[in-house]
């Protein structure tokens, strides 16, 4: 069968003029009084003029790479580079050890040479860092962001603010010591985020609050906050490395991340969450087959085991760290999400930005009531990108009071009879009153594990996926972000009059699709589900949400 688009109405703009106040928390108590108050300009970069990046930034896309491949190169190609820049040393007679590169330059008074020639390479270097850093340019107007670099290629990268799905802000290790981070604008394509990298970590949190409220319809005001220290370079530089600096002794500023994390996870189930994975039982396996093996020979274990324990291991760790100062708040903006022990990174998903939403419960978390839950969202990468969507687990390991905070902000459109739905009937289900379209008796083989929990449900907002018994999970697929629905049938379940119903959206963790429905059930669920997020794309309001 067919497919129903009904994507056509998903950008509505609210005729009325309704949405969310704008941000009273941020302003001060006079202006609250004052509807007509607009919010000040909080970074320099925006206003409409084109802008250059802070001065360090050379050396972290850059020269701290081209120092690791030279060091690289020297440790592991000396004697080849002694051989082919000073052939003297190899010219020797037979049984003779040449002598030390350094000594035969102080040896032969060729020092001063010597250090000048590096220090000739060092300027061209930092001659070129120099031009780079000129010609890579940012500017932030009323309705998009735009980025020009290079020197002799010239690149220019445009985000419309309309289409903003998320705003990032990465604070990796070393930028962290100098004060500095990058922003990334997620646009709604492939391919299609812009990179700041790199600003003072002040100027990126203001320029990041800036780009998201012109996303949300609003406009900055006239005035502009006075560039503190802009004119000097080398202020600008050492105020960024001793705010870094001084970050390690007092800790992470999270004053960006107000209000307060609605969920707190402590280590000890975050490292429990990990060990009861199913990496777990996947290395409980290889070490019962190492043992086995091990009587046989030994020899292949140097080669096959030892690097995939330390992937394991590896895998552990990160796992770990990753989870490690986790926070999800809302903010007037949408739902921000902060995680990372050494590389903190934060990101802010705009209202209606979330396709899709999964609650999943492995089962060896069953006993302990915890649960992780997962999004869809435009993540703007490149086709070619096959790096996981680290952001897509926005609740790593959670209970279920955590589960219900988390889901109130992801999706907030959600009516209290809804919840029973979600909760009672979805999560924790099935019940016996239950009122989900599910698994017929005659494709129960189908299904041999799971047709109790397999089923479907229409809201008045969102399609519910109920699904699995080993696995447990929910998906809950906001009906004004639903593309299209969709129904399979392949030979076996036609023979039994069963279908696949299927929830297009974006691409993601979230499983949106529910097999084995009886047909004809599946037939009504199809259509009512079709006019169904054709009239919620048409009312809503979240593509402007300041109005």
């Amino acid at each position: 069968m067919s497919d129903a688009d009904t994507s056509g109405g998903a950008r509505a703009a609210d005729p009325a003029g309704r949405g969310p106040e704008p941000d009273a928390d941020r302003v001060p108590e006079a202006s609250r009084a004052a509807p007509t108050a607009r919010p000040a300009v909080r970074s320099p970069y925006s206003d409409g003029e084109w802008h250059r990046l802070h001065p360090l930034t050379p050396l972290l896309r850059g020269g701290l790479t081209l120092l690791v491949i030279i060091g690289v190169i020297v440790a592991n190609l000396r004697e080849r580079l002694v051989e082919l820049l000073f052939p003297v040393f190899t010219d020797l007679p037979p049984g003779e050890l040449p002598p030390d590169p350094v000594d035969f330059l102080f040896a032969n008074n060729l020092i001063l040479i010597a250090g000048g020639a590096t220090l000739a390479l060092l300027i061209v270097l930092l001659v070129l860092f120099r031009l780079s850093w000129r010609f890579h340019t940012l500017r932030i107007g009323d309705d998009d962001v735009e980025v020009r670099s290079g020197v002799l290629f010239r690149t220019h990268r445009r985000a419309p603010l309309d289409r903003v799905q998320g705003v990032n802000l990465t604070r990796p290790m070393i930028a962290r010591l100098l004060g500095l981070a990058k922003l990334e604008v997620v646009g709604a394509g492939l391919d299609a985020n812009v990179k700041l990298e790199y600003l003072s970590g002040k100027d990126a949190d203001a320029i990041r609050g800036d780009i998201l409220r012109l996303a949300s319809g609003r406009r900055l005001a006239a005035g502009q906050v006075p560039e503190n220290e802009r004119s000097s370079l080398a202020r600008q530089a050492a105020s960024a490395v001793g705010s870094g600096l001084q970050g390690l002794v007092d800790g992470e500023d999270f004053s960006d991340s107000e209000p307060e994390s609605i969920v707190r996870i402590p280590v000890g189930r975050l490292v429990a969450s990990r060990v009861l994975s199913g990496s777990t039982v996947f290395l409980i396996a290889l070490v019962v087959g190492i043992v086995v093996a091990a009587s046989l020979s030994t020899l292949w274990l140097l080669f096959t085991v030892v690097p995939m324990f330390l992937a394991f291991g590896a895998y552990y760790v990160r796992s770990v760290a990753r989870g490690l100062r986790y926070s999800i708040a809302p903010t007037p903006d949408g739902v921000r999400v902060t995680f990372g022990l050494f590389t903190t990174v934060s990101e802010i998903v705009p209202p209606g930005r979330v396709h899709a939403i999964e609650v999943r419960q492995p089962l060896m978390w069953r006993p302990f009531g915890w649960w992780t839950v997962s999004v869809n969202r435009l993540s703007g990468r490149s086709s070619t990108d096959s790096s996981t969507d680290q952001l897509a687990a926005v609740l790593p390991i959670g209970t279920r009071d955590d589960v219900e905070r988390v889901l109130e902000i992801l999706a907030p459109a959600l009516t209290g009879a809804e919840w029973t739905s979600v909760f009672r009937d979805g999560i924790l289900g099935p019940v016996e009153d239950d009122p989900y379209v599910t698994t017929p008796a005659r494709a129960r083989w189908l299904r041999p594990l799971s047709w109790r929990r397999n089923g479907v449900l229409l809201t008045d907002d969102a399609l519910l996926m109920r699904r699995g018994w080993v696995w447990r999970s929910l998906s809950i697929l906001p009906l004004a972000r639903l593309q299209s629905i969709g129904l399979e049938q392949g030979p076996l379940a036609r023979a039994f009059g069963a279908a696949t119903l299927t929830g297009h959206v974006i691409a993601g963790a979230v499983q949106t699709s529910v097999g084995a429905l009886d047909r004809d059930d599946a037939v009504r669920m199809f259509e009512r589900t079709a006019h169904g997020s054709v009239a919620a794309a048409a009312i809503d309001r979240s593509h402007r949400w300041a109005g």
